[in-house]
């Protein structure tokens, strides 16, 4: 761990921890009022697309950020993602509709999607193999003051001072830590771009407006009973996204062909099956078992916390156990706190039910998660780490966005209604999709997170 903050590699351990902290802080504030902001605002129907749409928009970022980190370093593209997202941050604070949210929403999710990219590729290219494992359980754990704090700060702010404080707040946050990040990023020089394709830009605004199409055609079709009017939206968004996205991500990836391929699309699988989930969460404890924001909130706390420690337990164990052992129990927990929220729902528990169950489940994703990255950059070839960290991602964003918005669909169709029934089928769609990822972790790459045996070594000895 001190190799991590040796003084050639300290500014950057800051700023990254810096930088993640204050995506934990808006991340987990926003997820805890969104409730309350959605009634405030009169647009139940539209909750998931607040979430949804910060999403789409992060993977035009994160496709932006790979391609300029490989080209100019990280630190530009990074300023120009701290200006993005403080802009939205200040739009969904001043927002007078929900429509005027989500605007709001999608240009903080322009200026979000740069900071994993930038992350990543800085871990990729900056740090030894058997650094990344521990590096990654450290920004993990940037997450456990914001998830500790951040939901309970959250729910009282809004109830002091009103919800557009949450997001008004966060703004000096934005800069102090900015600044931090950018004299760690400064350092790092572009990539040989000799033997590396790009990313085109334009693939992924095709890839983002065409998975926006399926979801509107989705939620006109279900919520709005609209079933013709939406055919041709779902027909029209599926032809402009799927040829994009195959250019986007590494070839064989859609087919979850063996190795690099199939870790990408299990890490869509991973993220789709644990938001399409969490995104509902606070939802169901506050709108169907009429828990408190307070409650909601200790929920988010739990996830976030036990996801660190899942995160430190794979990086003790990730020169031991192979890469896809650690990402199959991950996943086999997420199910299980996945199952929970359903008994939650359809049942009738207590809400101390759901809080054990998604906290149970943030322990499976801290499992799942990190492993999956860390196989992508073992077998990226070097001078191509901006370009695999954007597909890694891309398919984070995909996953997520695709997933809160299919829950959405379900939620939207029961928002008049049995909103119990809307929750509850978004939580059976995340869970399928999860079975799914389980099944194709064996097309994973074989052999632990770090590359060879002496590396592994290292990575124990450190």
């Amino acid at each position: 761990m001190r190799r991590l903050w040796a003084p050639d590699r300290r500014a950057l351990t800051a700023g990254l921890i810096l930088t993640i902290t204050f995506v934990a802080s808006e991340s987990l504030a926003v997820i805890t009022v969104l409730p309350v902001v959605a009634r405030s605002l009169g647009g139940l129907r539209l909750y998931g697309w607040a979430l949804t749409a910060f999403m789409l928009t992060s993977m035009i970022g994160a496709v932006g950020a790979g391609r300029a980190a490989d080209r100019r370093g990280p630190a530009a593209p990074f300023v120009a993602g701290l200006l993005l997202f403080g802009s939205g941050l200040a739009t969904a604070g001043l927002a007078t509709s929900m429509v005027m949210l989500v605007l709001g929403r999608a240009l903080q999710g322009l200026g979000a999607g740069v900071v994993p990219s930038v992350a990543y590729s800085s871990i990729g290219r900056a740090l030894p193999a058997g650094l990344r494992p521990r590096m990654i359980a450290l920004i993990s754990t940037a997450w456990v003051a914001p998830g500790l704090a951040g939901p309970a700060i959250a729910a009282l702010v809004a109830h002091v001072f009103g919800w557009r404080w949450v997001f008004l707040g966060l703004l000096p946050l934005v800069a102090i830590t900015g600044l931090v990040a950018v004299a760690g990023l400064s350092g790092i020089r572009p990539a040989d771009q000799s033997a590396a394709p790009e990313h085109r830009l334009i693939d992924a605004i095709r890839t983002s407006a065409g998975v926006a199409l399926i979801l509107a055609g989705l939620t006109l079709g279900f919520a709005l009973r609209a079933l013709p009017e939406s055919g041709p939206l779902i027909v029209a968004g599926a032809i402009a996204a799927i040829p994009a996205l195959r250019r986007l991500v590494p070839s064989g990836t859609l087919s979850a062909r063996r190795g690099l391929p199939a870790a990408v699309l299990s890490r869509g699988l991973l993220t789709f099956t644990f938001f399409g989930a969490d995104s509902y969460v606070t939802l169901s404890i506050t709108a169907v078992r009429h828990g408190s924001t307070l409650e909601a909130g200790l929920a988010v706390t739990g996830a976030t916390v036990a996801w660190t420690c899942g995160a430190w337990a794979q990086a003790r164990l990730s020169a031991r156990w192979e890469g896809r052992r650690l990402i199959r129990t991950g996943l086999a927990i997420i199910l299980g706190g996945v199952a929970g929220l359903i008994m939650l729902i359809r049942f009738g528990l207590p809400v101390a039910v759901g809080i054990a169950a998604w906290t149970v489940a943030g322990l499976g994703m801290g499992l799942a998660n990190s492993p999956i990255l860390l196989l992508v950059l073992r077998e990226t070839p070097k001078g191509r780490e901006g370009r695999e960290s954007a597909s890694v991602n891309l398919a984070d964003l995909l996953g997520s966005a695709t997933g809160t918005g299919v829950g959405g669909a379900a939620v939207a169709a029961h928002a008049a209604g049995d909103l119990r029934l809307g929750i509850t089928l978004a939580f059976v769609i995340a869970a399928a999709v999860g079975i799914l990822a389980l099944l194709i972790t064996r097309r994973l790459p074989a052999g632990t997170t770090v590359a060879t045996p002496q590396i592994a070594h290292a990575a124990e000895a450190d």
